[in-house]
């Protein structure tokens, strides 16, 4: 079994990195120290942390004002808060404005599943991707997510990082290059495409090793970068494989599958499916109770995944025989 890794901590490890050589680098937060693992940031840089209380809006407005004074505020919240509660002043305060502000959304998706929906955030890329001027980011690993870190430090203008809660498998190595807008091919196929993001990333492709089993060759795609998007990997998979799946911890209408599918009847259409949130709210439950809710099992995938090519390939067939 491979060993998990926890984006958290690859977060705040890098970001103390960039502390330490950028007086510029700052936090801003909301009484969520412990989640949002910026005590070691603390401890060394006290004059750098600036913890507003419970007020997501002012946490934002707070940020353009230092980005402004010319530091680089690294905004940490829980993603259904930050983007949630402070949507407006993301969209003015930030993006309109061109801000120098990185917005760190953590434990996204239904990583505080008891907590109920209130605190699943299976809407935040919806309502960040639409934005003009914001690069939106959902790293799929440990490796990843200290390089989105990097990247956006070096990027002049604003980010939104979706940092990972759920433990996941090492998929990149230490050398992987990350640029915005582009995605990653961490499995080549012919038949059909799975497309993940963040923490189902992985699952896609374990999806993909089980379809093997009944003969269907999966690609699978890291579209890490959801804005701007990696419009030529998804033309160039929709042209070599015929097929499309997404497969996300978020709503299907507004999220990824949206993102991907805009992309594909525009430049290459071919059938695609969505595995996600089909436009409900997510029960109370642990965090695989609400993966298996969904779909989002690399079992569960594997067996839509299955059904849908196998029927496709019935159905042709069957009008072969009739014509």
């Amino acid at each position: 079994m491979k060993q998990l890794v926890d984006a958290r901590e690859a977060f705040a490890e890098t970001l103390l990195e960039l502390a330490r050589a950028d007086k510029r680098v700052c936090i801003v937060l909301n009484d969520a120290m412990a989640s949002t693992n910026s005590r070691p940031f603390l401890a060394e840089f006290p004059h750098r942390l600036f913890d507003v209380g419970i007020a997501e809006q002012n946490m934002v407005g707070v940020a353009a004002g230092l980005a402004n004074a010319g530091l680089i505020p690294y905004v940490c919240a829980a993603s259904c808060f930050l983007t949630g509660r402070a949507l407006e002043q993301v969209k003015v305060d930030i993006a309109l404005s061109r801000a120098n502000v990185k917005l760190c959304g953590f434990s996204p998706g239904f990583s505080y599943g008891s907590l109920g929906a209130t605190h699943h955030a299976v809407e935040d890329l919806a309502w960040t991707r639409v934005l003009p001027n914001l690069k939106v980011v959902a790293p799929c690993d440990d490796v990843e997510t200290a390089l989105a870190v990097k990247a956006a430090h070096a990027y002049v203008g604003p980010v939104f990082i979706r940092v990972n809660r759920v433990l996941v498998p090492r998929l990149l190595p230490e050398n992987h290059v990350f640029k915005f807008g582009q995605s990653t091919m961490v499995r080549n196929g012919t038949d059909v495409t799975l497309v993940g993001m963040g923490c189902t990333t992985h699952r896609a492709l374990e999806a993909a090793s089980l379809l093997d089993g009944v003969g269907i060759n999966s690609r699978v795609l890291n579209m890490s970068t959801v804005s701007p998007l990696d419009v030529e990997a998804i033309v160039q998979a929709a042209r070599d494989t015929g097929r499309i799946v997404c497969v996300e911890d978020h709503q299907v209408e507004g999220g990824l599958f949206s993102a991907v599918a805009g992309a594909v009847v525009r430049n290459a259409p071919v059938p695609m499916m969505s595995i996600g949130v089909p436009g409900v709210f997510a029960p109370v439950g642990d965090v695989e109770d609400l993966m298996r809710e969904f779909g989002l099992t690399p079992e569960l995938i594997a067996a839509r995944v299955r059904t849908w090519v196998m029927g496709a390939q019935v159905r042709a067939g069957s009008k072969e025989i009739h014509a």
